[in-house]
């Protein structure tokens, strides 16, 4: 069999159908950074992994390398074990690797191990557990199509191998962020499975402040649970594996805009110079700064212009949405309201990816609306959201809004439009 031929049906990232366009690369890049080699430790195979394959897939030859090997050695070192089938990915991506690079000789020296581990698996009518696990946790970066997928492959691994802790706990965490939308919280089956997640994995901090989270949702708070949560995550490493943005949603919700902004200066204060704190204080702000019938003031508008510009200048390769954030920041003020025009007319102008496009219309179609009081323009951008055949929560909340004005005043144009996408979608 040709080396093509081999390589094909290896389980790795390069076969996995990932593809994702550059932006979306370079936001996952910015987040597997961000998890941090402490806070993401169970988890520090697949996390260089998948870093290897967005640096693979960015150009980043060199760097790619450098995670593929730590990734082999960070799975030995948690398994305690030279060989085993957990390096079938590694080994599998390093193989492609190779081939990309021309290094056929390299590429086939890796093919050899994975056969050997293969041989020594029994089950090879289906795909080891461990194989299953990573595949999972990959597909949870990226698309909801492919989120459904990671479901039934952590379903796979427990099922095979249902004593490992972190497989268990990262599917529930899975299916709570599927439903991370639903202003009522998860289904009552969900918030059980999250509360026996709980209790068997009493030091996942991320889990439980999204089990406080799940609870304030419907309205059953555990403030002084939070409280004492809060005391934990603030003594750990700075991660977004630490549970400090879930707690902050649990603060914003059950006790207050400004106790959510509090909370994460002082993590910032024991921490100055970690960026993921700075990205967690500017989100905390632009959610006081978005408060429901408030009027912000100039003080708390230009501090929320400050955190996020700040914020841009750390997270230059993946600043897309963050720069529709500042925008919106912006608008609130009459000296500022140009600024925001002039960022959106800047990315207008981008060369985007069909999704980020989507995400583009529909808040330039909201500021319209509510900064600008254009409400035609703001229709026709929220018809052009719509038109990009790609469902995601952006597309509803302009399908949404186009809804209400057919039912409410009728329009030819709408009224077309979202009978060409019932159709599409039957």
């Amino acid at each position: 069999m040709t080396l093509e031929g081999r390589l094909g049906p290896l389980q790795c990232h390069f076969t996995w159908d990932l593809e994702p366009g550059r932006y979306k690369l370079l936001r996952i890049k910015d987040k597997l950074q961000d998890i941090g080699t402490e806070g993401g430790r169970k988890w520090l195979g697949h996390i260089y992994n998948l870093q290897g394959y967005v640096h693979f897939k960015l150009g980043f030859i060199g760097e790619a390398r450098s995670f593929f090997s730590r990734a082999e050695e960070a799975f030995r070192q948690m398994r305690g074990a030279e060989e085993g089938p957990w390096l079938v990915v590694t080994y599998g991506n390093q193989a492609w690797l190779h081939h990309h690079q021309g290094e056929e000789a390299e590429s086939r020296a890796c093919l050899s191990k994975i056969d050997v581990l293969m041989t020594e698996d029994p089950s090879q009518d289906e795909l080891h557990p461990e194989i299953c696990a990573e595949k999972a946790w990959t597909l949870m970066k990226f698309s909801g199509e492919q989120m459904r997928s990671a479901d039934d492959y952590f379903q796979r691994a427990i099922r095979m191998q249902p004593d490992v802790m972190e497989w268990q706990t990262s599917h529930v965490l899975l299916l709570a962020y599927k439903s991370k939308n639903r202003k009522t919280g998860v289904k009552a089956d969900i918030m059980e499975k999250l509360r026996k997640a709980k209790e068997q994995d009493p030091e996942n901090l991320y889990l439980s402040a999204t089990y406080f989270h799940q609870l304030a949702k419907k309205r059953k708070p555990d403030q002084s649970g939070a409280r004492e949560l809060a005391t934990k995550i603030l003594r750990n490493p700075v991660s977004s594996y630490s549970g400090i943005k879930p707690l902050l949603r649990f603060y914003r919700t059950s006790f207050s805009f400004d106790e959510a902004v509090a909370l994460a200066e002082e993590a910032l204060k024991l921490h100055p110079d970690e960026r993921y704190l700075k990205r967690c204080v500017a989100l905390s702000i632009k959610w006081k700064i978005w408060e429901k019938d408030s009027r912000s003031s100039p003080s708390l508008i230009e501090k929320g212009i400050r955190a996020h510009e700040e914020m841009i200048s750390l997270y230059p390769d993946s600043s897309f949405i963050k720069k529709m954030d500042l925008a919106s920041i912006y608008a609130k003020s009459e000296i500022t309201k140009a600024k925001a025009e002039e960022i959106f007319q800047q990315l207008l102008a981008e060369d985007l990816q069909p999704a980020e496009q989507q995400i583009l219309f529909n808040k330039y179609a909201e500021h319209l609306h509510f900064n600008l009081q254009q409400p035609k323009m703001s229709i026709k951008y929220h018809m052009k959201a719509v038109e990009i055949p790609i469902k995601s929560f952006h597309q509803k909340r302009s399908i949404d809004v186009l809804e209400k004005i057919r039912h409410r005043k009728g329009n030819q144009e709408v009224d077309r439009i979202l009978s060409r996408l019932k159709e599409s979608q039957k």
